[in-house]
């Protein structure tokens, strides 16, 4: 099974510093950096808001434990977003490529 992850980050370098230790460590296939993500949320009992960067993160639902430990060991934020959704379908190649990619 694989999985699409989504990490915001507090700014592109944040992301970039993620990305590298999730391919390092073959946790990730790919990771698609999305710059200047504007975020409104609740925090701390009010509605905050942040310039953040979206990780589209591609792996394999097997290694979810040890990505999500990696994210929060490499991310500034006390509760960092860390969400997976399954990939339902996809281009075999494609999928075939994330299997070679990862550990």
């Amino acid at each position: 099974m694989y999985t699409v992850v989504f990490v915001t980050a507090s700014g592109r370098k944040e992301a970039q510093k993620i990305a590298r230790g999730l391919l390092k460590e073959k946790l990730a296939a790919c990771v698609n950096i999305v710059d200047g993500v504007d975020s409104f949320f609740w925090w701390q009992g009010k509605v905050d808001k942040a310039r953040e960067a979206l990780l589209v993160i591609k792996t394999k639902k097997g290694l979810l434990r040890r990505l999500i430990k990696t994210v929060v060991s490499l991310h500034s934020y006390e509760a960092p977003e860390v969400i997976a959704l399954p990939i339902i379908a996809g281009n075999k190649k494609y999928l075939d490529w994330i299997d070679e990619s990862t550990s």
